[in-house]
């Protein structure tokens, strides 16, 4: 059976508007810049080859021109849109002001020079071969995150188009062997056939990426508390059990301060609920500003905060005047009242298995802090020798 060029590019047009419509059947309303990317790459895709194809059977060359225009901007916005897709979930990738220029060089340069057909294929095809070498290089580095199946498989599949793509332009603008775009051509009908696999390679690519995406997410939410945006109980108890497994390792200190916002009973029933989300918000804010790089906060639950240091006792006293500092200055301000805070603080011992036995020791001396009049940081007392 001998394959059909323009038969297959309408194959993938038809596959590429399917997929256009059912992803956001799949992934619904609440999704990443990222995904949108995703689902917008695909529509553009559909787009390019459907103006393509309608060039073909122009009535005037006016039109071709137009169509054919058009259909090379399509395909370079959504290799664009691959690119912004892969850096909302990898982080920043090398060269996209390269990339915009050549989105917009490659359909100007193919409108102006129409008239010459090996420009014209030669132009249009070079660049649209640089843009996916490009998406195919920020599919893999630089490697901010751990390398995945998904992205070496955006990476195959870029590196094949590219290939073929080139192949395209250089058959064009420097030989006779493919006088039209339809053309029966070894190379162009392998094209037109890796364009239809690829399409679904790299759709299933980017869906196990988006998948990816929303795992991480409800793996957030699940150890990060929604009002402050600090780790949970749950999400602190991982950390900082890392953070024990290091300070052991490696022989360093290790502290706990636990807080406990004074008299909070007080501000819900007077101010109401939302007054108290409010101070809880705001007291978590400054003890994100407090706090060094590598420490770890956390909201334990009510009103009751922690904080795990890498450092010695020392350093957890000029920590509490600055934090009480702050509030005392941004709570009038902000809530419209004075807020204080009451604190213990304990040091690793070398027989400590976990990080229960340090966290009690801060407890007991909140405890102590509240017990001996409240806005105060206590100390746990010292190991028995």
């Amino acid at each position: 059976m001998q394959l059909d060029f323009l038969t297959l590019l309408a194959t993938t047009a038809i596959s590429l508007f399917m997929i256009s419509a059912s992803l956001p059947l799949i992934m619904g309303r609440n999704i990443s810049a990222a995904a949108r990317d995703v689902q917008a790459t695909l529509l553009l895709q559909a787009l390019a080859w459907v103006a393509i194809i309608a060039s073909n059977f122009a009535p005037t060359p006016l039109i071709d021109r137009a169509l054919s225009t058009v259909s090379i901007g399509c395909g370079m916005a959504a290799l664009w849109m691959n690119y912004r897709a892969l850096t909302g979930w990898l982080g920043p990738r090398p060269w996209p002001r390269l990339l915009q220029a050549l989105m917009l060089a490659s359909p100007l340069g193919y409108f102006l020079g129409f008239d010459s057909y090996a420009f014209r294929v030669g132009w249009a095809n070079a660049l649209l071969a640089a843009a996916t070498l490009l998406v195919a290089r920020a599919a893999l580095w630089p490697r901010l995150r751990a390398e995945t199946g998904w992205r070496m498989l955006v990476c195959a599949s870029m590196l094949v188009m590219a290939s073929l793509t080139l192949a395209r332009g250089i058959l064009g603008a420097f030989t006779d062997q493919y006088p039209h775009f339809s053309t029966p051509h070894p190379v162009n009908l392998a094209f037109a056939l890796a364009a239809c696999v690829t399409v679904v390679l790299n759709t299933i690519a980017l869906l196990v990426a988006w998948r990816d995406e929303t795992e991480l997410k409800l793996r957030e939410l699940a150890v990060t508390d929604p009002l402050t945006g600090l780790p949970n109980r749950r999400g602190f108890e991982e950390r900082a059990g890392a953070m024990l497994a290091h300070a052991r390792r490696h022989e360093l200190p290790l502290t706990a301060i636990m807080l406990d916002l004074d008299h909070f009973k007080q501000v819900n029933d007077q101010h109401g609920h939302e007054v108290g989300d409010h101070a809880l918000a705001l007291f978590a804010r400054l003890l994100k500003d407090t706090h060094r790089n590598g420490d770890l906060a956390a909201r334990l639950g009510g009103e009751e905060f922690c904080l795990l240091l890498h450092d010695d006792t020392c350093a957890g006293l000029p920590l509490d005047q600055r934090l009480r500092q702050r509030l005392r200055q941004a709570a009038p301000a902000e809530l419209g009242f004075a807020l204080d805070f009451s604190a213990g603080i304990a040091a690793l011992h070398r027989s400590d298995t976990d990080i229960h036995p340090l966290l009690a020791r801060a407890d007991a001396a909140l405890y102590e802090a509240k017990a001996t009049g409240r806005g105060r940081l206590c100390s746990a007392a010292p190991r028995n020798s």
